[in-house]
């Protein structure tokens, strides 16, 4: 059975495929068990549950919590995020709810912040400044979490970068605005009071959100999980995209030590399609009894 436990959707973050476009996807691709984690919302979840039914695919709720974290021996103590999927929890919890809709008031404030500073930098260029007209309509294309991908389409769409890695590298590195301070044992407790699980998510990415701010040295890596998260997390993510093999093995021999929840996905936002192209073994559905 070919399993995938992180996946993005249109719905609800920053994917590239509406809800049912997933589905019929992991249909295509026949995949048997599947997550949609989106960031920082569960906008998603209820459309899933039914296509779920309907499509006889197993189907565990979920979402990605940006979470931030500070270490004394790291980056002079500075904050770095992280990233914690959450699984099985309700996602009907009257607490849950609340909190994600005020990350969601806090996304639209720091996005209209992030255009403030756009526009000094492009008075500095002599170029016309975003107006309300511009929010608006970068807002309309919006489905769940707005943040700063949706910021650089819209660049790439009034051509003025040529895709989203210039938009970032050229403005939204230079705008930037912090993230709304989540913190771990608050991230912990909105989702295990809703009945659900914590698991670190891609701790290795090179690329991506993960503990390679503060070092590339997986037993270093270890060491942070080790002392930091372990009373918090249930599970630890093995399998992902862009974790090598060495990532794997060791993130694999430290979840056994402490009896962790073993997951894995391709982190897929649907640019380019890779859903179910990371190898996962079937004992990893058991583990949710499925």
């Amino acid at each position: 059975m070919k399993i995938d436990l992180h996946i993005h959707s249109k719905d609800g973050s920053d994917g590239n495929f509406t809800v049912d476009q997933i589905f019929l996807e992991a249909q295509a691709r026949k995949i048997g068990l599947l997550s949609i984690t989106d960031h920082d919302s569960i906008a998603a979840q209820e459309r899933a549950v039914t296509l779920a039914k309907e499509n006889a695919i197993k189907y565990i709720v979920g979402i990605e919590l940006n979470v931030t974290f500070s270490h004394p021996d790291y980056r002079d103590g500075k904050e770095i995020y992280l990233d914690f999927l959450g699984y099985q929890f309700d996602h009907t919890n009257g607490a849950l709810n609340d909190k994600l809709q005020m990350l969601r008031e806090y996304r639209e404030e720091r996005a209209r912040k992030i255009l403030e500073k756009v526009n000094v930098e492009f008075e500095s260029e002599g170029r016309e400044l975003f107006t309300q007209k511009d929010i608006d309509a970068i807002k309309a294309t919006v489905d769940g979490a707005f943040g700063r991908p949706h910021i650089a389409d819209y660049l790439v769409k009034k051509g003025i970068v040529t895709d989203r890695q210039e938009a970032f590298d050229k403005y939204l590195m230079k705008c930037y605005v912090p993230k709304f301070p989540l913190k771990l044992p608050e991230a912990a407790k909105l989702v295990k009071d809703a009945g659900g699980i914590l698991v670190l998510a891609h701790g290795n990415d090179p690329s991506g959100t993960s503990l390679v701010k503060y070092t590339t040295s997986l037993d270093e890596q270890i060491k942070i999980i080790e002392e930091n998260f372990l009373e918090f997390i249930d599970g630890i993510e093995c399998w992902h995209s862009r974790h090598d093999q060495a990532t794997t093995e060791r993130y694999l021999a430290f979840g056994r030590k402490h009896n962790l929840i073993l997951t894995g996905g391709t982190d897929c936002h649907q640019k380019p399609i890779r859903m179910g192209t990371v190898e996962i073994p079937e004992f990893v559905a058991e583990q949710f009894k499925i």
